[in-house]
């Protein structure tokens, strides 16, 4: 590798993703990744796509949900990520969830045995060298503060940050399943991915009483005005909106029946999702949260069944950074200040670990088009790549700061016109009609990717 073509800071799922896509495409890759010179305060391990948060990629129905529509893209172009989960995956209804160490072993194998990649360990300290001609930023919402502080300056932007917590991960054998039961809500799946523990309407307020009360994570003074991204609020934070917020958030009681008591119906319902393959690990879905370590310990035992369950892995809470991308990015993700720079993943504004494998991918594309000479489009926005990429990029409406990180969802794709009848005559109303229109968005999207990535391959 006597001739480098691309340089990618950061070993995370977008990282991995532009230096798979590169490398394939025969370009000479050199992947930057800190850990473990420099950790940091979410990762556990040295493995590159390590997953610090939940063990799942969501959705994996491509006809009617629009994460499950970015996962069939990914796999059609190739994606690293996408063939690692298929290897590893652990039951989780029709959600796609992952083994997440035997998923990171897997990627960290794949990357390093590919003859175009080279792993270099060590902090990439401020902005990459001026003889590096293309390079790809994929550091994630963890990224360094000297590199922080380099971008900064360099673009002139304020830096906007949110909080980003972590769900608590329980050991399987000390779960009371004398008061859980196995159940996929509606029966989904394979009818019992999840345990479930229920809680009636007093131990709903005595539990939500005590999320009030509990000791939080101090923040710093220069952090306290910083906002949290929606998609990933604190369960306290939540609770904190309404008392009935909790209950149809992380823990509606519907679609599910308690079999030790089937004639009660639950006031709310706490789920946990397999966390490994062994079945051994099981986390609380939707419960990230800031509470101190002993609270949540203490609070979380008054939950029915998990009253005397031990923990894995407590809950935390890290601090995410991302750009104003539609005013600092161009289309192809480069750096309008420093165009031989281009930022991939969770720091451009996408949210979710697909969005950000997806933006990472892109990302690689783009860059091997450059080293090769070759010409590089961006995916059409009728395909889910190409409205997250026209989201971040230009489709946001820019103010100071009102930029916000977006996950995939079918508010970034152009409608599809609805047909009023079905096959078989029958007027097409409500969720039927929606479904409706979400299969023809889907099967659009496909098609019109196919054509794009045909023309890409010729071009």
């Amino acid at each position: 590798m006597s001739n480098i073509d691309i340089h990618i800071i950061g070993g995370g799922l977008a990282g991995t993703e532009a230096a798979w896509s590169a490398a394939n495409s025969g370009c000479q890759v050199v992947l930057h990744e800190m850990r473990p010179t420099r950790k940091t305060a979410a990762h556990h391990t040295d493995s590159l796509a390590e997953l610090v948060c939940s063990n799942s990629f969501r959705s994996d129905d491509h006809e009617n949900n629009a994460v499950g529509l970015l996962h069939e893209e990914m796999r059609r172009c190739g994606s690293i990520i996408m063939e690692a989960a298929k290897h590893h995956k652990v039951p989780a209804g029709g959600a796609l969830a992952v083994d997440r160490d035997g998923f990171a072993a897997a990627v960290t194998e794949m990357i390093n045995s590919h003859p175009n990649i080279r792993i270099e360990r060590g902090e990439i300290a401020g902005m990459p060298p001026s003889d590096w001609q293309n390079v790809v930023i994929a550091t994630g919402p963890l990224t360094s503060p000297d590199l922080t502080a380099a971008i900064i300056e360099l673009t002139g932007e304020e830096n906007l940050a949110f909080f980003d917590a972590i769900a608590p991960i329980l050991h399987r054998d000390t779960i009371n399943m004398d008061k859980a039961w196995f159940q996929s809500r509606y029966d989904k799946g394979d009818g019992a991915d999840y345990i479930n523990c229920p809680m009636d309407e007093q131990q709903y307020n005595a539990f939500l009483d005590a999320l009030a009360e509990a000791p939080k994570t101090e923040f710093k003074d220069w952090e306290k005005d910083t906002p949290y991204f929606d998609g990933c609020l604190p369960i306290e934070v939540m609770a904190e909106r309404g008392r009935e917020t909790l209950r149809w958030g992380p823990m509606k009681p519907v679609g599910l029946t308690n079999p030790h008591d089937p004639t009660v119906k639950a006031h709310a319902i706490v789920q946990l999702r397999q966390d490994n393959k062994l079945a051994t690990l099981y986390n609380m879905v939707g419960f990230q949260t800031k509470m101190a370590y002993g609270a949540q310990q203490e609070i979380f035992r008054m939950i029915p069944g998990l009253e005397n369950v031990e923990f894995a892995r407590l809950g935390g809470i890290h601090r995410n950074t991302f750009l104003n991308s539609p005013v600092l990015l161009d289309q192809q993700l480069r750096l309008k200040a420093d165009p031989r720079i281009r930022f991939a993943g969770q720091i451009t504004g996408v949210e979710g670990y697909v969005e950000s494998a997806a933006c990472g991918m892109m990302a690689g594309r783009f860059a091997t088009a450059q080293a090769l000479g070759t010409t590089s489009t961006m995916p059409p926005q009728t395909t889910a790549l190409g409205a997250l990429l026209s989201h971040i990029t230009g489709g946001h409406i820019t103010g100071k700061g009102t930029f916000q990180p977006m996950n995939i969802n079918f508010g970034l794709l152009p409608t599809a016109q609805t047909p009023s009848w079905d096959a078989d005559g029958n007027r097409l109303r409500g969720k039927n009609k929606t479904r409706a229109r979400r299969k023809l968005i889907t099967a659009r999207a496909l098609v019109d990717l196919e054509k794009w990535l045909e023309f890409s391959e010729n071009s």
